[in-house]
């Protein structure tokens, strides 16, 4: 197929550069950069792997550099040899990035239920962490790591678009999540609250043994572990605002558990609610059960149980310290998550992220965007809004979506589903007496996005660790689903995916996991990314996680995810995709220009 005439590329480049006031000798070279399929790994996993290295005190180990993973094909879904010279042919139809479980914390909050850590570490690890004080500082890391893999490594072509599914704000509170979504957009943020100029919290209290005390962890199982003494650690965490590159691109984004519900888990009473704000935070079971959890005293609950098993209703107070009281942790309710979206820049935008007008009138939390004119994506809201980590897809969802990838089948559009959970978690079905709506599980969503052959990737997370799946028909053909890890937990990764049209009747989904973009070994610098470098190797030894599984095996991580093209790519004209390219090579020199300014 032939490309744009030479005319219409000069006239093409002229307009978008006058449009987004960038130079236009620059951004005709770049997009003849695309055109060649120029591409330049800027440090992801195809160059190196970050792994765990030798023991360095305890059972304590620090992280090493390992050898770079290349794209392993997958045929799955194809079931049958691809086509020897696919490579020489392919031309890529959107490159785009794929953040999730970012986890923002306000490690200073009241609100937290850290030390329910101690009751059970299985059950409750998500409750602490020993890098909680450093999420701003990865997540900015992470960012930056896609701004720097804004080109493809593959192909050359620029990034379209970004997507992030859900647990962005950890524990429900609003600082937490206007801090990702500064982050996302390239805004300064400074990762503290509170008024005192000093760390509030457990990591900073020697009562705390339970938890990393980076100035004295002796004494409790961090220590016992090995973890180092760094004494500077909560100061730097604190001592200056982050200045994240924000995303290069468009970003979408849909509710994760942790989003709906406090840890993902419970429903938000007033009690909580007046102790996030409040001036004092627990560093006790007993304290917590007593404080956070006695709302829960007519529910029966598991929760509740527990407080009872503490003796809670001795009406004593224990383990509690005051700190200083902020108004601006408040709890949001669900509405907030979606209206804060529209609270954003226009650049790299879209205002709402996916949310629109529509979203907040009807109080309907899934949406629909296109993100070029032959790939559109529906972004779910698959958490249960009345308990519990795991999700379903409500029937109301199913039907809307069935419909749209009806209307996406006939136009010819490739689909992409985005949403928190993914079709291993999909089996909460817990609801309110009297609602009325029924909650589909995993094995009958998947059964549905099959009936439409333009499904082609399902991108989630919620589980942590990187995950690829086959989902396919009897008769040929499926779709991929796609999970990629978390910013909280280790390996600390990201990914990249890209579509690629093989022009020989098939398909290639690639998967590129990101490292954020921090040195593999940390000093003591105190900037971001040596912070951020810190964090992912805190948590490379956070034993209450399993770190190493949820790096996922080799064929989870970069991959080559072939099937069947589900109509005739050749309607996707080449001169349609230079034009495209080279408008989102216009906006990613934008990017570029306010990197500068």
């Amino acid at each position: 197929m032939a490309g744009l005439s030479r005319r219409r590329f000069v006239a093409g480049v002229g307009a978008l550069a006058a449009l987004w006031s960038i130079d236009p000798a620059k951004l005709g070279a770049a997009a003849q950069a695309s055109r060649a399929g120029v591409a330049d790994d800027v440090g992801t996993t195809l160059d190196r792997t970050i792994l765990q290295g030798a023991v360095q005190s305890g059972s304590y180990r620090t992280l090493v550099e390992g050898q770079g993973e290349p794209y392993l094909p997958r045929l799955d879904v194809l079931r049958k040899a691809p086509g020897a010279d696919r490579a020489k042919a392919r031309r890529s139809l959107l490159y785009l990035g794929h953040l999730s479980d970012l986890h923002v914390i306000d490690a200073q909050s009241p609100g937290r239920i850290e030390p329910m850590i101690v009751q059970d570490h299985a059950a409750w690890g998500s409750a602490f962490h020993p890098q909680d004080p450093l999420t701003v500082h990865a997540t900015a890391a992470m960012v930056k790591s896609f701004s720097d893999a804004r080109i493809s490594p593959l192909t050359g072509a620029p990034m379209g678009a970004a997507i992030v599914t859900g647990d962005s704000a950890d524990m429900h509170n609003m600082t937490e999540l206007r801090w990702y979504i500064d982050l996302m957009d390239g805004t300064s943020v400074l990762p503290s609250t509170g008024s005192s100029g000093t760390w509030e919290g457990v990591q900073a209290w020697a009562e705390a043994t339970w938890a990393y005390r980076p100035n004295d962890p002796t004494g409790g199982d961090f220590g016992d572990y090995g973890f180092p003494r760094l004494p500077d650690l909560l100061a730097q965490a604190m001592a200056q605002p982050v200045r994240s590159t924000g995303l290069p691109v468009p970003w979408y984004a849909v509710y994760g558990n942790h989003d709906t519900l406090m840890l993902g888990t419970f429903d938000v009473d007033a009690q909580w609610r007046a102790f996030a704000t409040g001036g004092q935070k627990s560093y006790s079971l007993e304290g917590t059960a007593a404080t956070l959890l006695t709302g829960y005293a007519s529910t029966a609950s598991p929760l509740q149980r527990f407080a009872d098993a503490l003796g809670v209703q001795a009406g004593t107070r224990p383990g509690l310290k005051s700190v200083s009281a902020d108004p601006a942790r408040r709890l949001f309710e669900q509405r907030d998550f979606m209206v804060e979206h529209f609270a954003t820049l226009d650049r790299p935008g879209p205002v709402g992220h996916g949310f629109t007008q529509h979203n907040l009138d009807t109080g309907e939390t899934w949406w629909k965007a296109d993100l070029t004119s032959r790939i559109r994506a529906f972004g779910l809201d698959t958490c249960n809004q009345v308990a519990g980590p795991d999700g379903a897809v409500p029937k109301v969802q199913l039907t809307w979506l069935r419909g749209e990838l009806a209307a996406a089948q006939a136009e010819g559009v490739l689909a992409l589903i985005f949403s928190h959970h993914n079709s291993l978690t999909l089996e909460n079905r817990a609801q309110r007496p009297g609602e009325s709506d029924t909650l589909i599980g995993g094995e009958e969503f998947v059964a549905a996005l099959l009936e439409y052959p333009v499904v082609i990737g399902w991108l989630n997370g919620h589980t942590h660790l990187n995950q690829i799946l086959a989902h396919t028909r009897p008769d040929g053909g499926g779709f991929w689903e796609i999970t990629t890890a978390s910013c909280i937990d280790f390996p600390q990764q990201q990914q990249l995916v890209e579509i690629v049209d093989n022009r020989d009747g098939t398909l290639s989904l690639f998967t590129t996991v990101l490292d954020h973009a921090s040195p593999v070994t940390p000093g003591n610098s105190g900037s971001y990314l040596d912070l951020a470098s810190r964090s992912r190797e805190l948590a490379a030894n956070d034993w209450a996680e399993n770190p190493v599984m949820r790096r996922g095996s080799p064929l989870d991580r970069n991959t080559e995810l072939l099937l069947p093209a589900p109509f005739d790519l050749s309607v996707i004209t080449d001169a349609a995709l230079e034009a495209q390219h080279t408008a989102e090579m216009a906006r990613l020199l934008d990017h570029e220009n306010r990197l500068g300014g």
